[in-house]
């Protein structure tokens, strides 16, 4: 949808940022390219869903690092959490993916190009211009996702994420809350032999030779973290 198009129709969008410049930077942007649209703005990803439910839009602008309630600390899982969920239960609609945490998009690819609607991707450090052009591509219909395709390394490891999603709870188990592999085992409900067989998962996907990093004296789980890192799943 173009921007005649749009002064002939009344656009709706929802925009979704746990950071009020932001929310208020891009209703502007907006608001000046496309002044008759209707602007639906909320922080949190639960009143999220229920705006995209009730509003119906013609567009989804949203940030993946959100709140889950008002006043929690913003994270990427939240948002990545909301992204499935909309996609799956709105298969038609135009997304706009404006964050900072892009890369972390990298584990969803799969859905990603399976998705009906237009999807695009946008760093918040594009400029003003550069993001209108992502806008009215995402309005359009169109999928812009090259800023996930240019650092996707590790093709094997997103086959993995398909059979195995659980590999991404021992990620965030091990890296953002600390947890050695028993206390791993335990909150998972697995032996402590699985935990293993999914670190060794893991670090092949991510080509990782750990006998070659024992005989150059690396700390592998420290390598396991930056190719992590390096691959979008952890931040």
């Amino acid at each position: 949808m173009n921007q005649s198009l749009a002064k002939n129709t009344s656009l709706q969008i929802v925009l979704v940022d746990g950071s009020d410049i932001c929310l208020t930077g891009t209703s502007e942007l907006i608001k000046h390219q496309y002044p008759d649209a209707n602007i639906s703005i909320t922080h949190i990803a639960n009143d999220a869903l229920n705006q995209i439910s009730a509003l119906h839009p013609h567009l989804l602008i949203m940030d993946i690092c959100l709140p889950e309630k008002r006043g929690k600390i913003p994270q990427t899982h939240i948002g990545l959490e909301l992204l499935k969920k909309v996609m799956q239960n709105h298969p038609k609609l135009n997304i706009l993916v404006q964050s900072s945490y892009v890369k972390r998009l990298v584990q969803m690819k799969p859905i990603i190009d399976n998705y009906q609607g237009g999807f695009v991707i946008a760093d918040k450090s594009l400029t003003s211009q550069e993001m209108l052009l992502r806008i009215d591509g995402a309005l359009r219909g169109f999928t812009c996702i090259k800023d996930i395709t240019d650092i996707y390394l590790y093709p094997a490891i997103y086959e993995q994420l398909n059979i195995k999603p659980e590999i991404l709870k021992l990620l965030s188990l091990a890296f953002n809350e600390g947890l050695q592999d028993k206390a791993i085992a335990a909150h998972i409900c697995v032996s402590e032999r699985t935990v293993r067989n999914h670190w060794y998962t893991l670090q092949e996907a991510l080509g990782i030779d750990c006998d070659e990093l024992r005989n150059q004296g690396k700390n592998i789980r420290i390598m396991t973290k930056i190719r992590a890192r390096e691959a979008g799943l952890i931040d």
